[in-house]
């Protein structure tokens, strides 16, 4: 088995379209999506902007079955699978069924099914409540029910890491793939905007409280004031590349390298861990700081998380020393579905040489020291992307994809 596996499949459901094109192109427009919330009334809680995924009506792309049993960030998910199956060139059940694997991330899980069934339970009794709320609340959800509709009985898994997760995910089936399976679904989704899932959103005080989409994310800029929280990912295939180039498929790009550390504890003196990430995902790689010809950063657009990741960056490349992209300005954090679009991104930028731009961010901190791509997309030649994600309570994570 390759070192090395291959990308030759994209499911994208994002805020900025269906579909690894329509993303693609709003992505290289600066088309923002982010926006009022309209999938519940939000007026009475201190944040209302949000990157909503538009337009998707699950009827159009499940079996009606699947209905009463999902909850939304699994409609997405199933549907951004399907996709990047259809993508690949795969054919599923014509295939061993032990020979491909799910792994997916999730960071809250069914929030808005859960909701629903407890608003039943409290309202009418035990009696209303849903079977299907035994699962379809679940984290793993999505990796069961894609592994269910695709036939997939080989390794699978799911990582809760919040942000982070999106790129752990990869790591776990790469592992797998070395192992001997040869396809892997991989990525993430999270979708949680009801009432109960914005309020687990709001907890943590780092989501900004602007009413202007426009001036309410601004990673690495002088009026950074938090992130808008979005919903969405990406499902990409995963491919062992001898077993991809026997078939003949379309690569997008490789995966070349991974590294993963945890915060310490703010009091112990001792540095963030983001910086190891990196170095640790280059070594696995082979290559050098000056081999990356890009980075995608994580941008949580809160005053000192952007401190650290500039340090990390700056660190590691110098100052000005690589251009660096927040794709996600656009659509606003969505958790480990983030990461997941931001891998899509950069396989997407790789295919056409051009870097995708960071938009509203009209005055970056100079003191920062980064070449921060904005406003439009730049044209470069691009062979290796580095993209970074933090979650929540301490996770770095760090991928490699080379053209």
């Amino acid at each position: 088995m390759s070192a090395h596996p291959v990308v030759t499949g994209l499911g994208v459901a994002a805020p900025t379209g269906l579909g690894a094109d329509e993303h693609w192109a709003a992505t290289l427009a600066g088309r923002g999506a982010i926006g009022p919330i309209t999938a519940f009334d939000a007026g009475r809680y201190p944040s209302a902007l949000a990157g909503e995924v538009n337009g998707f009506d699950a009827r159009e792309h499940l079996p009606g079955r699947l209905l009463p049993q999902t909850d939304r960030m699994t409609r997405l998910a199933l549907a951004a699978a399907a996709w990047a199956i259809d993508d690949a060139r795969l054919r599923p059940a014509e295939m061993p069924e032990f020979g491909m694997g799910v792994v997916t991330a999730g960071a809250f899980g069914g929030f808005e099914f859960g909701q629903r069934e407890l608003e039943a339970l409290w309202k009418r009794g035990p009696e209303h409540v849903s079977a299907y709320q035994s699962f379809a609340w679940f984290y793993a959800v999505n990796t069961g029910q894609i592994s269910i509709r695709h036939g997939m009985r080989g390794p699978s898994g799911v990582v809760v890491t919040e942000q982070a997760g999106g790129l752990d995910a990869f790591a776990m089936a790469r592992r797998q793939i070395r192992r001997g399976t040869p396809i892997m679904v991989t990525g993430g989704m999270d979708s949680s905007l009801c009432p109960w899932g914005w309020i687990a959103q709001l907890a943590n005080g780092r989501v900004s409280r602007s009413a202007d989409p426009r001036r309410a994310y601004l990673p690495f800029d002088e009026a950074a004031c938090g992130y808008v929280p979005g919903e969405g990912g990406a499902l990409l295939v995963l491919e062992d590349a001898a077993a991809a180039a026997d078939r003949g498929a379309t690569v997008y790009g490789a995966v070349a390298g991974y590294g993963a550390t945890f915060d310490p504890h703010p009091r112990s003196g001792r540095p963030p861990g983001l910086r190891r990430a990196a170095e640790t995902a280059l070594r696995d790689a082979g290559l050098d700081p000056g081999d990356v010809d890009l980075v995608l950063a994580d941008g949580a657009g809160v005053p000192e998380l952007d401190r650290v990741e500039a340090e990390a960056i700056t660190g590691l490349f110098g100052r000005g020393g690589v251009p660096v992209s927040v794709p996600k300005t656009m659509t606003g954090r969505l958790y480990s579905g983030g990461a997941a679009l931001d891998v899509a991104t950069a396989l997407l930028a790789l295919r056409d040489q051009r870097i995708p731009p960071t938009v509203n961010v009209g005055r970056p901190r100079a003191g920062h020291g980064l070449d921060l791509v904005v406003d439009r997309p730049r044209e470069a030649h691009l062979s290796n992307v580095l993209v970074l994600a933090r979650g929540l309570g301490g996770f770095n994570a760090a991928l490699v994809v080379r053209r």
